[in-house]
């Protein structure tokens, strides 16, 4: 069976702004030193397929931004234009429905660009393994992270225990308050939802058939029009009008209470990037809990991360801050306040300032 590496690339990473924008969100930034969020993610999927087999499902604002940053390691007919964002559910119908167009069927490994992984080598020994099970099983299998602390930002799947490495899900669950988390932890029985699935693609739509029928019509229409004169102006026409819904609810929520979802729980140094409070996932503190990107002076500070990308920023007598510096805007937070930054780009949206998100 034909593998297929599918990175959702299609988030605006608002949370990352000033330097995160519209045409050219996180994914596309070089935030680790070392290479875009998107093209590390396709170095990982090319560890368990060939590069012409992987596919990028981005918003069309981005399709060209995607294109530069990418260069010539993704196929440009590879590359699947949202005209709106739908959620998870709807783009990773899309990626099925063009497999199943133009190979009949194959096995997709679907992740997020946004993630951090430091052991790629035992996410590749999982994924082959996630493959193999998925082939011989017909099963939808997702990838737990094993969970170090009680976080209240991340998803849970709890999983039946016993000695395999491979375990049947029982429930997936929202992001917990502490207390919850804490009981979580306290049982061994979940790990976070990591947001990785693995599945073939005929499997995929037979479950949207089955719990999302509305979802499923709209993407056979568009299954239909592939490859045709009219398939631009199909997308155009449908895909705004699929119900936004994560793959989560619209599918593996139900397929768990059918015992129809197996999970792979996993340790090879995961972070998602979600935020600037996690910047220090990518790059080491100072001995003062300080990290400095670009022409920085920091004097008398502590846990305080300043980003500058034009000018020299300085700052003197702080503490627990995230200093943002692009050449049109300078963004200033409290740490515990980074998960917020989004509601800065809603202001600016209120006061048309669209030339800065």
């Amino acid at each position: 069976m034909k593998v297929f590496g599918i990175v959702m690339a299609g988030g605006s990473g608002t949370r990352f702004w000033p330097l995160s924008r519209r045409e050219k969100p996180k994914q596309l930034l070089n935030l680790s030193g070392k290479d875009a969020m998107l093209n590390e993610a396709i170095d990982r999927l090319a560890t368990i397929t060939s590069r012409d087999s992987i596919f990028i499902v981005t918003n069309k604002k981005q399709v060209q931004s995607v294109k530069i940053v990418t260069g010539e390691k993704v196929r440009d007919e590879n590359i699947l234009s949202e005209p709106d964002a739908r959620n998870t559910a709807a783009c990773i119908g899309y990626a099925a429905v063009e497999i199943i167009k133009r190979y009949g069927d194959g096995i997709m490994v679907i992740t997020p660009a946004d993630h951090y992984i430091k052991n790629v080598q035992e996410l590749t020994r999982i994924f082959n393994l996630a493959i193999a099970t998925a082939d011989r099983t017909n099963k939808l299998i997702t990838i737990g992270i094993m969970p170090t602390y009680p976080s209240t930002g991340f998803g849970y799947i709890q999983s039946v225990k016993n000695d395999s490495e491979i375990k049947p899900v029982l429930s997936f669950k929202e992001k917990p308050d502490l207390n919850t988390a804490r009981k979580y932890i306290a049982s061994g029985d979940y790990t976070w939802n990591s947001g990785m699935f693995i599945w073939r693609a005929s499997v995929i739509m037979e479950k949207f058939k089955e719990f999302v029928p509305d979802i499923y019509d709209d993407l056979i229409k568009i299954q239909s029009a592939l490859d045709t004169i009219e398939e631009q102006e199909t997308i155009n026409a449908i895909y705004p009008s699929i119900r936004k819904i994560s793959i989560d609810y619209a599918v593996m929520e139900p397929a768990s209470l059918k015992n129809e979802v197996m999970v792979i729980p996993g340790d090879f140094g995961w972070n998602d990037i979600g935020s600037w409070d996690m910047l220090d996932v990518l790059h080491p503190v100072d001995e003062n809990g300080n990290i400095s990107i670009g022409d920085v002076i920091q004097i008398e500070t502590s846990n305080t991360y300043i980003y500058s990308t034009s000018r020299t920023v300085t700052a003197l007598g702080v503490d627990n801050l995230i200093i943002v510096e692009t050449p049109d805007a300078v963004m200033i937070c409290s740490k515990d306040n980074a998960q917020d930054v989004r509601k800065i780009v809603e202001i600016l949206q209120k006061h048309n300032k669209e030339q800065i998100i």
